[in-house]
């Protein structure tokens, strides 16, 4: 009879994730505007309490908004760090269209991110922790190499890719350029003057098809489960947000990270006179993969360890879930969040 009863709050359920208004609107992290310049919107997340310890810059990677640190409650690192007395930041890059199609991955890491290291920097008088996930903790690192004098306490690499060759996914890919050169992207991405959001949009859902595949299955099995179809729809949400990826830096990060896989050498050439090497990282690292995450395996993101001798320390730690899930999925807050914590503790 109690299920009988709940039938009709299971079909407004599935209803509402697939055709309705949803489950719950997005509600983000209260913030604070600390300073919005051309793809460098940086925010502050706001406290009710003074912080403690260094402050938390959180750096996404680019075609990504920064929902990925906080899709809901529950589904949120910002929220995380907030709670365990910290005080996070995070920089937001904004939409991207023709006219950005020369933004280079050095835009990123000679001005960018710098400037978002010394505004929080000077905001929070001491010296910065930064959190980046996947192509972000790469950036964070290449920045950190590139300049010396940033005052960068520690770096984490959340599913930050260092070996390409590891990615299962990329085979395909780079067995092609072995004929082509890659000349069809580079035309590719002259022509369009980068990637759509659509195409990243369905690009990540391909990489995600076994997701998609079990979806109905997964509204069947979870009808009744409101938090489940909640976590669902944030991922969902988040995904058809994204934004697409300048000209200049999506051959970049084809050419160099995927096809000749510099990173894996510790090193990426950027332009024919900005080599950046790993070697010259010097603070704190922790690094974090997940078997789960196809995208970017956990033997791509262990690379690392071999690849910055410099590093004050390295640390590897395995986490479960997959790409997204390991910074905001149920797994995250069981594994990737107290790593993190006992990390920036000590």
């Amino acid at each position: 009879m109690g299920i009988v009863a709940e039938v009709p709050r299971a079909v407004r359920n599935v209803w509402s994730v697939s055709f309705g208004g949803g489950i719950e609107s997005y509600r983000p992290a209260p913030s604070t505007t600390v300073y919005d310049g051309e793809h460098r919107h940086l925010k502050r997340y706001d406290r009710t309490t003074p912080a403690t310890g260094n402050p938390v810059l959180l750096v996404p990677p680019l075609a990504v908004t920064p929902a990925c640190f906080d899709l809901r409650p529950g589904q949120s690192l910002v929220r995380y760090l907030l709670d365990q007395g910290r005080q996070p930041y995070v920089i937001d890059y904004g939409e991207f269209g023709y006219a950005d199609r020369e933004l280079g991955l050095e835009d990123w890491t000679h001005d960018i991110l710098p400037e978002a290291v010394r505004r929080v920097a000077q905001d929070h008088d001491g010296p910065v922790d930064i959190i980046g996930w996947s192509l972000g903790g790469v950036l964070a690192m290449l920045t950190a190499a590139a300049h010396a004098d940033l005052p960068i306490a520690s770096i984490t690499g959340l599913a930050s890719p260092i070996d390409q060759a590891r990615t299962a996914m990329l085979v395909p890919l780079r067995l092609a350029a072995r004929v082509t050169g890659g000349r069809e992207m580079a035309l590719a991405t002259k022509i369009m003057g980068g990637i759509p959001q659509e195409f990243v949009r369905l690009g990540f859902r391909l990489q995600a098809f076994d997701r998609e595949l079990a979806r109905p299955l997964f509204l069947a099995r979870n009808a009744f489960d409101t938090e489940a179809l909640a976590r669902m729809e944030a991922t969902d949400r988040f995904m058809a947000t994204m934004p697409g990826y300048p000209g200049r830096s999506y051959w970049q990060i084809y050419r160099s990270l995927v096809l000749r896989n510099e990173l894996a050498d510790g090193f990426i050439r950027l332009r024919s006179d900005l080599v950046i090497e790993l070697s010259k990282v010097t603070c704190r690292v922790l690094l974090a993969g997940s078997r789960g995450d196809v995208v970017v395996p956990a033997a791509s993101v262990r690379r690392g360890l071999e690849v910055l001798p410099n590093a004050t320390e390295v640390q590897f730690v395995e986490v479960g879930g997959g790409h997204l899930g390991m910074v905001a999925g149920a797994a995250a807050a069981e594994t990737t969040w107290p790593a993190i914590e006992e990390f920036l503790s000590r």
